[in-house]
């Protein structure tokens, strides 16, 4: 072989060599620190609470400490929309407490990403979650997911009065009742909202619903709201909300027969008629196997002639009764036929 040609050989063995480190590199670099984020759903309504669950695993093989250094947040997210527009903090100066992360350890935290960011306008949004070492002077980020915004379908809309706040601006608060529909069910939601002040109190998920079974809303005399959902065939969810989205009381009822419905009192409290209230989370009782010794014992029953005599035991033969011509004697009462013997069924 030429020497030309060995060196030939030798660059290319050289270049491919050096294209792998170039390849690797990232990987072994981004694998010091392993950033893992997982988010339930892909569709979510406007202001809907929108949970984002981050893993932080250590595999540089030593003791890392995660804190804000020069104006770098060690733990945040970047969000953008799908053209690349990017999505700020409402709060750009926002701070979280150091933490130390010994080798081969995780921690896992979860989010609201809806009160961190800006994220009402109707839409795709592309989410990464990222974590700084400054140990290891790095940024290392997850995967990203995706996920979309929509208004929903409006079903009831309502502006009422807070109790308590005559002659004051921005006393009231419009409740809304909306549904989504996903791929396997349909989700009813209830939002309160002072529009003119722009601020959302809340946009709750009530739970599925069935379509066919339209939801009743009910206010009662301070304007507390009253929601019945048939979410299954024969249970129904009872919610009770307050005007600043505090959930009251939330009840699941069993309608074996009847549908439940709500009812205004004549002294203006709003209640439930029918249905029998349960826990769903509830443990059920195991049904229990009735015992051989649980069978019913049975009644007694009379032998007749016919009926075989126990193994090993002979019948004996009646005696002959002693007689005179033209008459016959009764058996002696002091002598009385045997009773029945009462036979168990094992």
């Amino acid at each position: 072989m030429s020497g030309r040609r060995i060196s030939t050989l030798i660059r290319i063995t050289l270049g491919t060599a050096l294209l792998v480190c170039l390849f690797l590199l990232p990987q072994v670099l981004r694998a010091q620190v392993l950033v893992d984020l997982s988010i339930k759903r892909t569709l979510y309504i406007a202001y809907e609470p929108l949970l984002a669950t981050v893993r932080v695993s250590n595999l540089s093989g030593n003791t890392l400490l995660l804190a804000d250094v020069e104006g770098k947040k060690w733990f945040g997210f970047q969000i953008e929309t799908l053209d690349g527009r990017p999505i700020p903090p409402r709060d750009p100066n926002y701070e979280i407490q150091p933490i130390k992360l010994a080798s081969g350890e995780s921690i896992t935290r979860t989010v609201n990403l809806t009160q961190l960011y800006p994220l009402s306008d109707f839409g795709s949004y592309r989410i990464r979650a990222s974590v700084y070492a400054a140990e290891l002077s790095r940024y290392f980020s997850s995967p990203p997911l995706t996920v979309e915004i929509n208004e929903g379908r409006l079903l009831w809309e309502q502006t009422v009065g807070v109790p308590g706040t005559e002659g004051l601006r921005n006393s009231t608060r419009t409740i809304s009742l909306l549904s989504e529909r996903f791929a396997d069910r349909t989700d009813l939601y209830l939002r309160i909202q002072d529009k003119e002040a722009g601020v959302v109190y809340c946009t709750h998920r009530l739970g599925d619903y069935i379509t066919f079974g339209k939801p009743e809303i009910m206010l009662d005399s301070s304007n507390t709201i009253h929601v019945l959902q048939n979410n299954i065939p024969r249970q129904f969810i009872y919610s009770k909300v307050g005007l600043d989205g505090k959930i009251l009381d939330r009840v699941t009822l069993n309608a074996p027969k009847d549908r439940p419905h709500l009812q205004l009192n004549p002294d203006g409290n709003v209640i439930v008629i029918g249905g029998i209230p349960f826990d769903p989370r509830a443990t059920p009782t195991p049904a229990q196997i009735p015992k051989l010794s649980d069978r019913p014992v049975p009644l007694p029953m009379e032998q007749s002639a016919a009926t075989p005599s126990p193994i090993g035991q002979k019948t004996p033969s009646p005696k002959p009764t002693p007689h005179r011509s033209g008459s016959m004697k009764a058996p002696s009462s002091s002598h009385p036929s045997p009773s029945p013997t009462p036979v168990k069924i094992d």
